[in-house]
């Protein structure tokens, strides 16, 4: 594929384009014009983060005109096997979790609180805002053609009782007992798996640990502890190491069907 400048435009505006012509945002036009320093009449491309990808010529400063706008340059379709990390928010470090949790290929990225969690004090929707910025550059950098949600912050108690029946969620631990490792873990879903579809999560937790009362639900509701090292890893090494195992077993399962 050509390598040309990527921007990504939300599939609701890419619906509303009249004519062809997209009128970009201050925002996007200093990307644009400033940063990539592209000048009218070169292409580029236009990614709406749900699997399709244009191209479009710049025509003004603040405008771009998508070729084909009714018949995308390239479609990808969406993964089966949707992979999920949900995080406890660390003291620092998030938004480097953000940054390469999407260019290895999450598709879901859970914010989570817990008792023990050292960073409580959060303006979560200003946090959000600029979270979902992050995420979308990522996803321009990468050149995904999904963009992965990033979804509203819960407590870990709460979030585990709102999964439902197409979710698999396992809790990565560091002193507590376990006979299983990620991989390990992901090769025994294989009855799931042949149900065609789902989220596969891993949780990681605080730098706290876990409460006794949050071990105890887990327990009481048969969650599995996996382990991701053999060694304490710092929440956003956890969050990684646990990504690229998520997505190299899909890989492995895409390649095996």
């Amino acid at each position: 594929m050509e390598d040309l400048t990527r921007l990504i435009i939300s599939h609701e505006r890419i619906e509303n384009i009249e004519n062809n012509n997209l009128e970009l945002s201050k925002e996007e036009a200093h990307y644009i014009n400033k940063v990539m320093r592209i000048k009218n009449g070169k292409e580029i491309f236009i990614a709406n983060g749900k699997g399709s990808l244009w191209k479009a010529i710049k025509v003004k400063n603040d405008c771009l005109e998508i070729m084909q706008l009714k018949k995308p340059y390239s479609f990808q379709e969406q993964e089966i096997y949707l992979l999920g990390i949900a995080v406890v928010i660390p003291k620092s470090g998030f938004e480097d979790i953000l940054k390469m949790c999407t260019e290895i290929g999450i598709d879901f990225i859970q914010p989570l609180f817990s008792e023990r969690q050292v960073n409580k004090n959060l303006n979560f929707s200003r946090k959000l805002l600029r979270w979902n910025s992050i995420i979308k550059e990522a996803v321009e950098q990468s050149e995904r053609l999904w963009e992965p949600s990033i979804l509203n912050g819960m407590d870990i108690i709460e979030w585990l009782k709102s999964r439902d029946n197409q979710e698999r969620v396992s809790i990565s631990i560091t002193r507590e007992e376990t006979i299983y490792d990620l991989n390990q873990w992901l090769r025994e879903q294989q009855e799931f798996v042949n149900k065609k579809g789902g989220i596969f999560w891993n949780v990681i937790g605080p730098e706290g640990g876990w409460s006794s009362k949050e071990i105890d639900f887990f327990n009481k509701n048969n969650i599995t502890f996996v382990k991701l090292s053999d060694t304490i890893l710092r929440t956003s090494t956890a969050s990684i190491n646990a990504s690229s195992i998520l997505n190299q077993w899909r890989i492995d399962l895409r390649l095996r069907n």
